[in-house]
């Protein structure tokens, strides 16, 4: 799955670590409400990398868990879907809005290949500082570089490169994060 090329996704083993990561997520949803060191105890289950101050609000759901890296604070918010077959890999201080949808698989375009099982992969790539808005689409392929922001609703079918908001569908750079953005809010020691 990691290279690229196309595999067979109706493989024994494939269907059970998907059995596997529903339970393990189920765990997780069902943890909500217990201390922080319960509910990453179970993701350092679940995920290949879970970084300190990790927290999915229910409901989180992967394809398989082991092909997902998560760095230091990272906040998730309702409903998030990570489909890895591809692998993930996120950054430290990131920020996902309700129902981030990450996708790195895809299946055939033959439509008798489609019906085998065939399907292909790429990683996705998420930087540090980056704010995902509410509802968007991650497709397969795509980096997202430090420090930037994509807008509720947007679609990402290519790459976004560092410091900058994108918006739409597909997801085009809209400007430059730049220090004009600056509030001046800085929290008290």
């Amino acid at each position: 799955m990691l290279t690229g090329a196309m595999y067979d996704d109706l493989t024994a083993e494939l269907l059970a670590a998907r059995q596997r990561t529903v339970l393990l997520t189920s765990e997780y949803n069902a943890s909500f409400g217990q201390p922080q060191e319960v509910r990453e105890a179970i993701l350092r289950r679940l995920l290949r990398a879970v970084g300190e101050g990790c927290h999915f609000e229910p409901t989180f759901r992967c394809e398989f868990g082991f092909n997902i890296s998560v760095g230091d604070r990272f906040y998730a918010n309702f409903d998030c879907v990570m489909l890895d077959g591809g692998g993930i890999t996120i950054g430290d201080d990131v920020l996902f809005g309700p129902r981030v949808g990450i996708y790195t698989s895809n299946h055939a375009i033959d439509p008798f290949e489609r019906a085998a099982g065939a399907c292909h992969a790429k990683p996705v790539t998420i930087g540090d500082r980056v704010w995902i808005g509410g509802d968007v689409t991650i497709n397969q392929g795509v980096s997202i570089g430090d420090g930037s922001i994509v807008g509720s609703g947007s679609v990402v079918t290519r790459s976004v490169p560092a410091g900058v908001i994108a918006v739409g569908n597909p997801a085009r750079v809209l400007r430059e994060i730049s220090d004009a953005d600056k509030t001046g809010f800085n929290r008290a020691p």
